[in-house]
Formats: structure tokens, C-alpha cells, sequence
């Protein structure tokens, strides 16, 4: 396990821990779940590892909050990996279970006052979980996501803070670290803790920019994240599929983007529309792509299809949020339901009971330019090209780089997806390209 220990030192000499917190929820490094106290640390433990870590502190004469971090085994051994000399962005868990205002300690000790708390005096009350709401896409490999954002809402309810900088029309952009907020929930127990941050999650709404909200609700319902065993290997070893995966809010979600995206004809159409035909639609979802069709009835009823039966929704109706986002209501299976949508050319952001997913609709490539074997890489996200290693007339293999772009402190390699010959590269290192700019085409061999 990953487990952090919070040290608080002033001028005067004074240094004491405020607990631990327990980071081993994250994936290439980077924390996605913390909680304090540690399912894993007994109150023993939890006084060797301060010790330890006030032992640090005050060899470096440390002043100021700090954060000194271990790894854990399973038998209770520790060992240390480095000191963080400032604040961390999960201090918000040890904030609620010690009731300490950590950010106001800082000021007090850089005006030269003693630390407010002896270490005997501090107590830890009940149990904290943070989720980090991040702009990535974790089904297409965590790719950094950009957008403007059409609606925010931040949680609310006993025991539940949201540290976040959003607003609506807001543009997140490649820039930065992909972080958007944190969601936090105190309670009295882990479980109650789990359950109310797992609600509050479900109650964000955030349109217009992919998040991983839905799969923070995977790791929350995870078996062994819920009975606390979770360590550094659980995303490692990769999450089981997305439990909705073919249920039925997963074959609703599929067919309300596909209605959203059909659009609604426009009342003077409707009247005189005669017989009611279907419309075909490509759509995509992290990769993974649908051929539905779409009918609107005369009655205001739509219906689906998606290979297998049909899908209706009746009852619709839309209440616009904000300039691009709605609340949609409908009736599915005698069943009042509700989601909530933006959208943009060719594409809607859905949130629905807790899945919140980025749609699109696909066009299908030019019959000539499939016809020549031509391959076409399109920009994962938006970015900055850092290298291009081909050029035009250039032979490549399959696998092969042929451009890096970074974007959200992560570099990506653009790949051949095929041998053959590179026949346009448009883009030079220095460029700033958006999600799905041609960066470059080849001629694929036979």
C-alpha cells in the first residue's frame, strides 16, 4: 500500500503528525482515491509510521506542513519513499476526520506562531474518502479530454465538500494537469463514507468535457476497495468491465445518445410528415462503435433499434439548463426517468443515473480513400506536437512512431497502424492540433 503521513512543524521547535492517509488507489503514480484513516493501519502502526515521519521532519529541520511518504506491506513493515514539502491535494480527508483547518495552520506558522495542537491533543474522528474528478477518457487509455464545459454541478448533502475552480463556459484545456475537482465525503464509518461519496459522485454533473465519474463509481463498488483491501495493484491489474456493460442502462444510454443525436424535426416538419421512417446512425463510444436506427412516431414516442429488439422512450420532454445543456425526462418501461445531456456538432454528453459518457456520431470514411488503402491518424485529444519522427515518402512499419503529442503534462505516441508509406504529414513540431486533426495519412501497403 501506498500510505502518506501529514507532519505540521513550527519555528519554536514543535513537529507532530496528524495521521495518515492511505494513496494506494492510483494508477501510473498518480492518486485517484484517498482515504484516512488506512483500513490498514492500527493505532500501533499509525504511532511507529508518525514517529518515523516526525523523525524526518525534524532531521531537516522542517517548518511548515509537510507530507512523508511509505510504502506498506502486508506485514506491517514500512519504508520510506520522500517527502512532499507542501501541501497535497488530498489534505482535504485529514482536514475532516481531525477538524483542522491545515491551510490556516500554514499561515499562522509563517507568522511565526506556535502550532495550535500538542501531539496528544489531536484526535481523529470517524472517516474521509476523496475522488478525483479528472478530464480523461479511462476506456480509450486515460486520454486527457478538452472541452468547454456547458453545466456544473457540484454536490451537496451531510458530510460532503467539493473543492473545485468550475463554472459553465469555462475551457479546459491541454495546457494543464487534468484534474477538475475533488469530491470528499466524511462519515461516521468507512462504509458510510464509501456509500455517501459514491451518492455524491452520482449527484456531480459535469457536461461538455469527458471526466472518469463513472469509473470512480466502478472503484468505488469495487469488492475489494469496499472491504478495504485495495493496494497499488488494483488498477494495475485492470478493473473487471463496466457493470452496466450489456444491462439495460447501458442499451438506454446507447439509445438515448443516439436519439439526442438524431436531433428533434422541427414542429413544421412534423405536421407534415406522413409515415414516419428510420434514420441510420453510426455511433461511438470510447472506440467502441454502433450502427442504431431511429424513429420519431407521429405521437412524440421515439423507438430504437440497436440489432436487437426495438427500444422505446415516450413521455419526452426537455428543460434547458444553460445554453447548450438540458434535463431530459422520458418514460421507459411504464418507469418516469431522467438524464441529463449537452451537445455539440455531432456529438452529446450524457449523464445518466451515475454513467456519464461522451457520444458521438461517426461518419464513414470516403469510398476513393478507402479504396487506396489510405490510413488516416486523427489526434486522440487535443495538443502539442513535442516530435515528428517520419516524413513524407518515409516507409513504416505497423507500430511504428511517427509523431508525439503532449498534452496535460503526458506525452503520446501516434502510431502506424499499418505498413506502408507515409503520404502526408501536415504538421510540424511546435503545433497546436485539436481532437481529430489529420496528423497524418498513409498509404497502406498491400
Amino acid at each position: 500500500r501506498h500510505v502518506e503521513i501529514q507532519v505540521f512543524a513550527d519555528t519554536h521547535g514543535h513537529t507532530i503528525h496528524l495521521g495518515e492517509r492511505d494513496c494506494s488507489v492510483q494508477r501510473r503514480h498518480q492518486k485517484v482515491i484517498e482515504e484516512s484513516p488506512s483500513p490498514a493501519v492500527t493505532p500501533e502502526l499509525r504511532a511507529r509510521m508518525g514517529a518515523a515521519a516526525v523523525a524526518a521532519a525534524q532531521a531537516v529541520g522542517y517548518v511548515g506542513a509537510g507530507t512523508v511518504e511509505f510504502l506498506l506491506d502486508a506485514d506491517g513493515a514500512f519504508y520510506f519513499l520522500e517527502m512532499n514539502a507542501r501541501l497535497q491535494v488530498e489534505h482535504p480527508v485529514t482536514e475532516m476526520v481531525t477538524g483542522i483547518d491545515l491551510v490556516q495552520w500554514q499561515f499562522r506558522v509563517a507568522a511565526g506562531e506556535p502550532l495550535p495542537l500538542a501531539q496528544a491533543q489531536v484526535r481523529w474522528t470517524g472517516h474521509a474518502m476523496e475522488a478525483r474528478l479528472y478530464a480523461e477518457d479511462p476506456d480509450a487509455g486515460y486520454l486527457p479530454q478538452t472541452g468547454r464545459i456547458a453545466f456544473w454541478r457540484a454536490p451537496g448533502g451531510p458530510g460532503v465538500r467539493t473543492d473545485h475552480g468550475l463554472a459553465a463556459g469555462l475551457e479546459v484545456t491541454p495546457h494543464y494537469d487534468p484534474l477538475l475537482a475533488k469530491i470528499i465525503a466524511h462519515g461516521a464509518t468507512r462504509e458510510e463514507a464509501r456509500t455517501r461519496l459514491a451518492a455524491a459522485l452520482e449527484d456531480t454533473l459535469l457536461l461538455g468535457v469527458t471526466t472518469n465519474k463513472t469509473f470512480l463509481l466502478r472503484i468505488l463498488a469495487h469488492p475489494e476497495f469496499a472491504a478495504g483491501r485495495a493496494t497499488t495493484a488494483l488498477l494495475a491489474n485492470g478493473l473487471a468491465p463496466a457493470p452496466e456493460a450489456g444491462n439495460g442502462r447501458d442499451a438506454l444510454a446507447w439509445a438515448l445518445a443516439a436519439v439526442l443525436l438524431h436531433g428533434e424535426p422541427a414542429p413544421h416538419l412534423t405536421r407534415w410528415q406522413t409515415r414516419p421512417t428510420w434514420a441510420e446512425l453510426l455511433v461511438e463510444r470510447s472506440g467502441a462503435r454502433r450502427p442504431i436506427a431511429v424513429l420519431r412516431h407521429p405521437d412524440g414516442t421515439w423507438e430504437t433499434r440497436a440489432g436487437g429488439a426495438p427500444l422505446s422512450l415516450t413521455g419526452w420532454s426537455r428543460e434547458p439548463l444553460a445554453p447548450g445543456a438540458a434535463r431530459v425526462r422520458f418514460v421507459r418501461d411504464g418507469v418516469q426517468r431522467m438524464a441529463h445531456a449537452a451537445g455539440g456538432e455531432r456529438e452529446v454528453f450524457l449523464d445518466l443515473a451515475g454513467l456519464a459518457e461522451r457520444f458521438t456520431e461517426t461518419l464513414p470514411e470516403p469510398k476513393g480513400r478507402a479504396n487506396r488503402g489510405a490510413s488516416r491518424l486523427l489526434a486522440p485529444m487535443s495538443g502539442r506536437v513535442v516530435a515528428v519522427r517520419a516524413r513524407v515518402g518515409e516507409r513504416v512499419s505497423r507500430g511504428q512512431c511517427l509523431l508525439v503529442v503532449e498534452a496535460m503534462k503526458i506525452q503520446h505516441e501516434i502510431a502506424a497502424g499499418g505498413a506502408g508509406r507515409v503520404i502526408a504529414l501536415p504538421v510540424s513540431v511546435g503545433d497546436q492540433v485539436s481532437s481529430r486533426q489529420l496528423l497524418a495519412e498513409l498509404e497502406l501497403s498491400n
